[in-house]
């Protein structure tokens, strides 16, 4: 047993859970100075601590002995500090893993499409760059982009949705020294489908244009590069012919109406189409303003900015759903290493991180449709 590998899980686990040392150590029925103690690596614990330490923590006892990958090409910032940024990047790793283990176990590499352009985008401007990625990927000009997913997936970029409680994380980028090319995407419920989507082709724009800045140790923000990410995001998923050409056919519509249909068009945010008129030069500041109170005056509330704008009744939203952005090629390796006995269900189960219960409905709704 690695005591240094079991203090820093225990250490990063109880982190996770929000726990002090303290909470720890009442949750498992156990002395502060236990605590304390195993986390500075200090005694090795008997097999009953382990045990009461893995149930408070509600993870199988493995996950304290099992070590963490360190990785270094990573591009994770944030606008504020993080104190779970040494889970999230030890949950990516072991996903990185897991999928790549797949992918060589059933000879399912996909090759990087864009890996032939990067050098092209990043002496490239942003929209450039954006329109030379539409271009590998064979998208017309004026063509939406319906399922930005699986299009990444088919292009060989890993795509994973982490649920995290944080307004201000939206996503992150792996390179492909460390397992990549991936992308996380922040899925938290309060962060709208629309800036899921926005977030993917986010960070797709740092890989394209920023292979200099993936550094783990690097945690500040940079404005710049922030700002290129997406502008290279906006014309990705909303190209200026496409946009020009829905735009004006929608001419008559209400301006509210007309800003609602471009955005469900492209599947992007209404302040993706605000900012690409402002950049335009078809409008000036204040149609934040104006956008506002027309929105206010048509359907009597008003739009906070971090909100998606929803119909009168919920069930027909303007809004997209959680199925507009939903990664299914890791899932989809699984079932297949399962089924060809490559991996166990259990370990099937761990992979896609549900509980063995879960697995068995899982293998049971596979089975109804082939």
């Amino acid at each position: 047993m690695s005591l240094e590998v079991l203090a820093q899980n225990v250490r990063r686990l109880r982190t996770a859970k929000h726990l002090s040392q303290g909470a720890l150590a009442q949750e498992a029925g156990l002395s502060l100075p236990a605590i304390k103690c195993l986390e500075l690596a200090k005694s090795e614990p008997r097999m009953k601590t382990l045990q009461a330490i893995a149930r408070a923590l509600d993870v199988k006892l493995h996950e304290l002995f099992r070590p963490v990958r360190e990785m270094r090409t990573v591009r994770f910032r944030s606008a504020k500090r993080m104190q779970n940024r040494e889970n999230v990047l030890a949950e990516v790793a072991r996903w990185l893993d897991d999928f790549n283990f797949l992918e060589q176990c059933l000879k399912e590499k996909v090759p990087f499409r864009f890996g032939a352009v990067r050098g092209q985008c990043s002496r490239k401007r942003p929209v450039e760059a954006a329109e030379l990625c539409r271009k590998k990927l064979g998208l017309k000009g004026t063509e939406p982009i319906h399922d930005v997913c699986g299009l990444l997936e088919d292009a060989g970029v890993k795509v994973l949705s982490l649920p995290m409680a944080s307004d201000s994380f939206f996503g992150l980028s792996v390179g492909e020294e460390d397992g990549g090319p991936a992308v996380v995407v922040n899925v938290w419920e309060r962060i709208s489908v629309e800036r899921r989507i926005f977030s993917a082709a986010h960070e797709l724009g740092h890989l394209m244009l920023h292979p200099d800045a993936y550094d783990v140790a690097r945690v500040d923000e940079s404005k710049d590069e922030e700002q290129e990410a997406d502008r290279f995001a906006g014309h990705f998923l909303m190209p200026n012919e496409g946009f020009r050409k829905e735009w004006n056919e929608a001419a008559g519509l209400h301006f509210v109406d007309r800003v609602f249909k471009i955005k469900r068009i492209f599947r992007v945010s209404y302040k993706t189409v605000l900012s690409r008129l402002l950049e335009e030069r078809a409008v000036d500041k204040s149609i934040w303003m104006k956008f506002n109170m027309a929105y206010q005056q048509q359907f009597e509330r008003k739009l906070p900015f971090k909100e998606e704008p929803m119909g009168i009744d919920r069930a027909e939203p303007f809004g997209l759903q959680r199925f507009d952005f939903y990664e299914d090629r890791f899932r989809r390796l699984t079932r297949q290493a399962v089924e060809k006995e490559k991996i166990s269900p259990s370990r099937g189960a761990e992979m896609l991180r549900i509980s063995i219960e879960e697995m068995r409905d899982l293998l049971r709704n596979w089975e109804v449709i082939l």
